[in-house]
């Protein structure tokens, strides 16, 4: 195909996932039964992470992770000044503790999985943030249990579980990105191995596109079961995704960051693990309907404000 329609697909991608939103709404609207679509969901991410991966060079990968003010920079934004946000938010969040937990257990940990293909789409560095899934995935772990401690008292912290972490770190970021290393190798020793590089260099978008129809057409029925739930957390969501981006461009600026790498660490701020969190709000007792309904309501609007951080964090952020 024309190297064209590639550039075509690709600056056309926001009316593309748009219309795959609608669509996935009206499914999950009148087609009982969407929520079957739910194991799909990782396969559909580990593919989309596949087929960005193959974008970064991961040769360059272990010079990345040397970028300390990177690194320092991703680390101030994630885990000191989000929380503050977060505790400022919290005298005005709803009583009930189990809603507190819920929703601080999704604003408290940066995403490891799909940010880096928004930030690709975004023109912010990915292999920066790519690079630095480990850390952020090791010290969320860490930090967590005392965030909620500190937030809720002691029994929240015992709620949290390792299990989850591990598993989508394994099968989100570790074997993509082997498997992408690998096709990467084999095009720069094999002309098959170039046109099979060139035919997975089209899938960024469409695969995008397919986790967001699954992941909506899923989660959007399990809303129903928690309107008020739903309603009473929104207004938060929407506070830190307005916020959050603006907390990395600050910290980017003052540890003067190149353009890309700041753009990344505003990406990684506003972005958060909700698909992680899910599986373990779900161990946790007494937590259907009320905990599933807080995770999805932020995916939900961290969905859509990914669309609108692709186009405007470059504006935000210029060379």
């Amino acid at each position: 195909m024309p190297i064209q329609w590639k550039d075509t697909l690709e600056h056309q991608q926001i009316p593309l996932y748009l219309v795959t939103i609608v669509a996935a709404l009206l499914l999950a609207t009148l087609v009982p039964g969407t929520i079957a679509l739910a194991p799909f969901i990782l396969p559909a991410l580990a593919l989309m992470l596949f087929v960005t991966f193959l974008q970064v060079p991961i040769a360059e990968l272990g010079r990345a992770f040397t970028n300390l003010r990177f690194l320092a920079a991703l680390m101030t934004t994630n885990f000191i000044l989000v929380p503050v946000l977060v505790a400022l938010m919290l005298p005005f969040m709803p009583a009930e503790p189990l809603l507190r937990l819920g929703i601080l257990l999704v604003l408290l940990t940066p995403c490891i999985d799909y940010v880096v293909t928004f930030s690709h789409l975004g023109r912010a560095d990915a292999r920066l943030l790519l690079a630095a899934t480990p850390v952020l995935l090791i010290v969320q772990f860490l930090l967590l249990p005392v965030y909620l401690k500190l937030f809720l008292g002691d029994n929240a912290a015992g709620l949290i579980h390792i299990g989850p972490f591990v598993e989508s770190f394994l099968g989100l970021i570790v074997v993509p990105l082997v498997l992408a290393g690998l096709v990467q190798l084999w095009s720069s020793r094999q002309p098959i191995g170039q046109r099979v590089n060139g035919a997975l260099s089209w899938l960024p978008v469409p695969s995008t596109a397919l986790v967001l129809f699954i992941i909506i057409a899923t989660i959007w029925p399990q809303l129903s079961k928690a309107t008020d739930t739903a309603l009473a957390v929104l207004p938060f969501y929407i506070v830190f995704a307005l916020i959050a981006p603006l907390l990395g461009w600050l910290v980017s600026r003052l540890l003067r960051l190149e353009t890309a790498a700041a753009r990344a660490v505003s990406f990684s701020g506003a972005t958060r693990n909700s698909l992680v969190i899910l599986p373990l709000v779900l161990a946790i007792p007494g937590a259907m309907p009320l905990l599933p309904a807080i995770v999805v309501t932020q995916t939900l609007v961290e969905l859509l404000s990914e669309l609108i951080y692709v186009r405007l964090i470059p504006k935000l952020i210029k060379a």
